[in-house]
């Protein structure tokens, strides 16, 4: 079964230095038909104006990944990490037992446009921790990249959950198929441009759910002038 999650139908929190849009329920957006997908907790679509951020605020037990499309996102906790997340980059930060961090603009002048994924971790009351790792566009081209996975596999970052992450780029002409393994299930969303997902053409913003289905197919959309880039995860 594919169950479509349309962009327009998605929730919204809108303030001064902040356009964000919600696949799943969060914050004072509360929709019982969508509180999350299997243990895909939250993907938040964020544009933050040039000098905005989220303050320093705390999160316990869960897996956080940011994925930055456009500008640049400063990152620091309590850990003692600091770093800038760009294009390409995939941050994985394990809450655990608690952990404090902020999020802001790295930019004075230009927006940034990242999306925030939490997910559900494996165990409770893990150490928290803390990964960034980049990925070439090359290495997205018309194929389904693996960025995220328990075991951090082909040079991934560590998911403490039985999840694979994977991106991927399409250009028209290109394609990937993704096989599920039994009891699994997929969540695609589409992160910029458009791609074609069995038959379905779906666009920026727009998301769906996938269970019992033994394959997903992903292509690029005849006369599309910018890439799909599509992220794709394989849930338990």
């Amino acid at each position: 079964m594919l169950t479509l999650r349309p962009a327009a139908q998605r929730g919204r929190t809108k303030i001064d230095w902040l356009d964000s849009r919600h696949t799943f329920s969060f914050g004072d957006y509360y929709d019982p038909s969508n509180v999350g997908f299997r243990v895909l907790r939250v993907i938040n679509d964020d544009r933050v104006a040039a000098g905005g951020g989220f303050p320093t605020h705390g999160h316990a037990d869960m897996e956080i990944i940011s994925y930055v499309l456009e500008g640049a996102l400063e990152h620091k906790d309590s850990l003692g990490t600091g770093s800038v997340i760009r294009p390409g980059d995939v941050q994985r930060m394990s809450a655990g037992t608690g952990v404090r961090h902020s999020e802001k603009n790295a930019s004075r002048d230009a927006p940034v446009h990242f999306l925030q994924i939490w997910i559900l971790p494996g165990r409770r009351g893990i150490a928290p921790g803390y990964e960034q790792k980049s990925y070439p566009a090359a290495e997205k081209r018309g194929r389904l990249r693996l960025v995220g996975s328990p075991d951090g596999r082909d040079g991934t970052v560590v998911l403490h959950q039985d999840v694979r992450l994977y991106v991927g780029l399409f250009a028209p002409g290109e394609q990937a198929t993704h096989t599920l393994g039994a009891e699994r299930a997929a969540y695609v969303h589409v992160a910029r441009g458009a791609v074609d997902l069995d038959g379905h053409t779906l666009r920026e913003g727009d998301g769906a759910s996938l269970v019992s289905r033994e394959t997903l197919t992903l292509s690029g959309v005849a006369g599309a002038d910018t890439d799909g880039e599509v992220l794709v995860f394989d849930l338990p």
